[in-house]
């Protein structure tokens, strides 16, 4: 998915603990993706279940991320990211 939203580090650090909820959210194995900033800067972020990284890094053209794993609820996911 592409959004457009910006976040700050602590939106994308919160929403990496939310896919730990495997009952909300189904069972995410990797997910990762490049958010804007509130400031213009860029996020990039890592997600394997029980670990996460968030770090600052180049800039891209569009915020961009992408989630795998096994039943999951692509509602949920896109309410988390304000993607709908």
């Amino acid at each position: 998915h592409t959004t457009a939203k910006r976040f700050t580090e602590d939106d994308i650090r919160a929403a990496l603990a939310a896919f730990e909820d495997t009952d909300r959210f189904g069972m995410v194995l990797r997910a990762k993706g490049i958010v804007q900033t509130p400031e213009g800067s860029w996020l990039h972020f890592d997600y394997t279940p029980g670990e996460w990284e968030v770090r600052h890094g180049s800039a891209d053209y569009t915020g961009r991320l992408c989630v795998i794993g096994s039943e999951i609820d692509e509602e949920k996911l896109e309410k988390l990211f304000l993607l709908a």
